[in-house]
């Protein structure tokens, strides 16, 4: 088993949002995506996806999104990220994914010889997009990735803990945030993360290791549509 990684998969099968007008760089970004996707991954490996799915607005909306990550190889383990709109209810969620998929919210998965905590995050406090508005949804979401690393630690057993999250959870210059703080209070060994694209916030993206956390930006534009391995 090999653990890969593609956040931000963008998808809109069932809606129309044409993924080119964020720059050329996206045009059939689905089907060059998914010829790599099908070329590197086996059935018996796993691909975190944390967040930023699909464009989908209500969850009767998303099937063919969720059917297009469902015929990729791998067991993948999905998160919320802040355009899934369609993420309501967790049970709701789960009620209607395919079988080669998992969602994660205020849990973990128990991999064998790693578990997968998992969690949205948010716009972190000094960042361009954090404003007073984003305080009570920051402090909510940082209870949700407490809860999510509570419930792997609980069955880590002393293995390896990764985190897969949308939104960066330091800040790009390193400096701790509560999120940060939390990985590394719960020894997390490899946090993942979505969210940022273009060149410039790729640039400036925090990556390798901090504070004793390695940090991998996993969005699928920085990532040429591939698929990254991991572990």
């Amino acid at each position: 088993m090999r653990i890969w990684g593609i956040s931000d998969l963008h998808l809109s099968f069932s809606s129309n949002k044409p993924m080119e007008i964020f720059g050329s760089h996206w045009r059939n970004h689905a089907e060059r995506m998914g010829n790599a996707w099908d070329v590197l991954v086996k059935y018996d490996d796993v691909v975190l996806c944390p967040g930023d799915l699909s464009w989908a607005m209500y969850l009767g909306d998303v099937v063919d999104d969720l059917n297009w990550i469902d015929s990729r190889p791998g067991l993948k383990i999905l998160c919320r990220g802040n355009h899934d709109y369609w993420w309501n209810s967790i049970g709701k969620v789960r009620s209607i994914l395919p079988a080669s998929c998992v969602a994660l919210q205020n849990d973990c998965y128990d991999l064998g010889n790693y578990v997968i905590a998992g969690s949205r995050c948010w716009s972190i406090p000094g960042s361009s997009e954090y404003t007073d508005e984003d305080e009570k949804i920051y402090e909510r979401e940082c209870i949700r990735l407490e809860l999510s690393l509570k419930s792997a630690l609980s069955i880590a057993n002393g293995r390896p803990i990764i985190a897969s999250v949308h939104f960066p959870p330091i800040a790009a210059n390193g400096e701790s945030t509560k999120f940060s703080k939390l990985l590394e209070l719960f020894r997390v060994k490899l946090c993942v993360y979505g969210h940022l694209h273009g060149g410039q916030s790729h640039n400036a993206a925090a990556q390798g290791f901090v504070r004793g956390v390695e940090y991998r930006l996993i969005s699928s534009d920085y990532l040429n549509f591939k698929p990254t391995l991991l572990i």
